[in-house]
This record gives structure tokens, C-alpha cells and sequence, in this order.
């Protein structure tokens, strides 16, 4: 493993660690502070709408300026919203707030490519899927902690612990060594891209397949805390077990080829979603949030894909289209997750059991079967 990707691996573990405190706790914190279960996931909607708008511009900006000063926006952007979720006193703040932080998502085509290059001997899917792992592994920590100290001292200080990690978090990022800004190739960065169809029947299984993934997952932790009564300090357990799948799902299937992996990962979503459904004691719960991990294992590998299949001028741009139209998941399945409970709590797992295998179809007919540019193996 090269420099800079030991060091962002120990940046993302410390900002594993931070987010994970709140991330699993938050509908239920959104919940405390006013909001009911259709207002969570529209809120939850909108922190998605956040995420999707940032990722083409900021992929496109990071082929021009460079992958680190666009990384180096997020994280900056990240610890200044996860102070103001912690000094938020009412539910608008602190949704002001929730938007500004989901909006750093952006980082995500920046990293994508910048991780692709500085990978070394790695193929693209071993770096991806170990990054993403680095990042869970420091989850793992986080919720075990954040639920015990939202027991002992309230959700509220979870955010102020949480942003004191971001600091560290963000000196190390700033440590990273900058990267060539690529040449454009035939003089058009970006015209054969909207030419290539491949990329574009990725897209459709991006939009798909997480979609179909992510519907029954938001409003998870206020199912399990209302219908099943499972107790705050649990649920961040829970959360624990949901990032232990997503480092060993990572570490295993990342070293599948892309496609393959892909699937698998989607059979485990739609098993987790069979536990957390019908489950009555929490070891069920805790194996559906293990399993439930297939959803970050899944993106890894969608982006792994996509690099199998653009020229490496063109993606940054190509991460930021994918990561767009999988925000458009992010937008759309809270806020039917949302309707759905209110219908009926357990509406959102029905939906899903049907959706993800129907995904999974469509995914077979339309990913391409090509190898990753980078296929060399450690």
C-alpha cells in the first residue's frame, strides 16, 4: 500500500469512527427533536437531494484543480456542519446543518479517482473496497460508543465528540500529496463520454440497483426502536454490525471480479432485508445490518466498473454522473420509505424483497461484461 493511501485509510478510520457515533442514532435523534416518520424521510430526502447535486461539478472540477483540493473542500466542509449539528438547538438548525454535511459527499468522485491512482500494484476494486473497508472498520467502533454516550449524555454531545475526531481526521487528509492534474486526451474531455454506452447501461443499473437497496434501510432504526423496541444503546450496536459487514464484504468480494461481486452483494442486501423484516431478537437484526453492508460493497464495485470502462481523463466527470444517479436513490427511497411506514412500518421490507431481486435481473442484462483496466493483483 502506497504513502498516500496508508494515510487516507488512517483518515477515513478516524472519520469511521466520528460518523459512525451518529449516523446509525439519526432518525431516531430527528425524531426527538420533532419530526415524524413521514417528515424523517423527508428530511432524509433531502440530505440525499444535497449529496446528488454536488458530484458531477465536483468531479469535473477535480479533473481541472486537482483530486486533493477538492477532498481537502469536503472535509473541511464536513467538521464546520458536524459543529453546527452539535450546537443546533431546533430541528430546522440542525436540518440546515444535516444538508451542509450530506452535501460533502461530493468528495466522493474526487477520491474515487484520486484512490484509483495512487493504488499502486492493487487492481481498481481491491483499492476501492479496501478504502471503503478502512472507513468501516473505524464504523465498526463508532456506534458502540455513540450509542453509550447518547445514554449517559444525550444524542447532542454524540455530534460534538464526533466533530473532535473530524479534526484529526482532516490534518491527516491535508497530508496527502497532490496528483497530476491528467491531460484531456483528444482535446474533448468529456464528448466521448456521452457516446459511450456502456457507461450509460451502467448508469441505469446504478439508479436500479440502489434504489432497490436502499429502500428499506432509512427508517430501519426507528422500526427497530418503535415496532420492535429495541433500545438506543442497541440500535448503535447494531450499527457496529452493519460496518463489521462492510469491511469483511469489502475484503472478500473486492477481490471477486467487479460484476460478480456486484451481484453477490445484492443477494446479501435482499437476506438482510428477510432478517430485519422478520427477526425477533437482536442477533436477527445484527445479521441484517451485517448483511446490509452488500449496499457499501455494492457501490465500491459499481465504481469499479465504471473505471473498466472510461478512459482515465474522463473519470472524475464519469464518477460524478454515477454518483448522481445513485443520489437520485438517496432522494426517492426515503421519502417513499417514509410514506410506506406510515402506511404500515413493515411496508418499506415488503417493497424491497420485491425490488432488489428485480434489480438484480435488470443488472444482469445490462452491466457489461469487461475487465478493469487495472486488473493486476497484489
Amino acid at each position: 500500500m502506497s504513502r498516500d493511501l496508508r494515510l487516507l485509510c488512517a483518515s477515513l478510520f478516524l472519520w469511521g469512527i466520528g460518523e459512525g457515533m451518529f449516523l446509525y442514532l439519526q432518525p431516531i435523534y430527528l425524531t426527538q427533536l420533532g419530526a415524524s416518520a413521514v417528515q424523517v424521510g423527508g428530511i432524509l430526502g433531502l440530505a440525499g437531494a444535497a449529496m446528488a447535486l454536488a458530484h458531477i461539478p465536483a468531479g469535473a472540477i477535480a479533473d481541472h484543480v486537482g483530486r486533493k483540493t477538492v477532498m481537502g473542500a469536503s472535509w473541511a466542509m464536513g467538521l464546520v456542519a458536524a459543529v453546527m449539528m452539535f450546537l443546533a438547538r431546533s430541528l430546522p438548525a440542525f436540518v440546515l446543518a444535516l444538508v451542509l454535511y450530506s452535501m460533502t459527499a461530493f468528495v466522493i468522485s474526487p477520491m474515487t479517482s484520486y484512490v484509483t491512482a495512487a493504488r499502486g500494484p492493487w487492481s481498481v476494486g481491491r483499492a476501492l473496497t479496501t478504502i471503503s473497508a478502512t472507513y468501516n472498520a473505524g464504523a465498526i467502533i463508532g456506534p458502540v460508543f455513540g450509542g453509550l454516550l447518547a445514554v449517559a449524555a444525550g444524542l447532542r454531545n454524540v455530534y460534538g465528540l464526533a466533530a473532535s475526531l473530524f479534526v484529526v481526521s482532516t490534518i491527516l487528509m491535508y497530508m496527502l500529496h497532490h496528483q497530476p492534474v491528467e491531460p484531456p486526451g483528444d482535446g474533448s474531455r468529456y464528448r466521448a463520454l456521452l457516446k459511450n454506452h456502456a457507461f450509460g447501461r451502467l448508469l441505469v443499473v446504478v439508479l436500479i440497483s440502489s434504489t432497490a437497496m436502499y429502500l428499506s434501510w432509512p427508517l430501519t432504526p426507528i422500526f427497530l426502536e418503535q415496532v420492535r423496541h429495541v433500545t438506543v444503546a442497541q440500535v448503535g450496536a447494531l450499527g457496529s454490525a452493519n460496518a463489521l459487514g462492510v469491511v469483511i464484504l469489502n475484503l472478500t468480494l473486492g477481490r471477486t471480479h467487479p460484476r460478480l461481486g456486484f451481484f453477490l452483494s445484492q443477494a446479501l442486501v435482499w437476506c438482510s432485508v428477510v432478517f430485519l423484516w422478520q427477526g425477533t431478537a437482536w442477533v436477527w437484526y445484527a445479521a441484517g445490518y451485517f448483511l446490509a453492508g452488500g449496499y457499501r460493497t455494492a457501490r465500491s464495485l459499481m465504481s469499479a466498473m465504471i473505471e473498466g470502462v472510461i478512459p482515465r481523463p474522463q473519470l472524475g466527470l464519469a464518477f460524478g454522473v454515477a454518483e448522481t444517479i445513485a443520489g437520485i436513490s438517496l432522494v426517492v427511497a426515503p421519502a417513499v420509505a417514509g410514506v410506506l411506514y406510515n402506511t404500515r412500518p413493515d411496508a418499506p421490507y415488503l417493497a424491497a424483497l420485491v425490488l432488489v431481486p428485480a434489480a438484480l435481473a435488470g443488472s444482469a442484462i445490462l452491466a457489461p461484461r469487461v475487465e478493469s483496466s487495472a486488473a493486476a493483483r497484489a
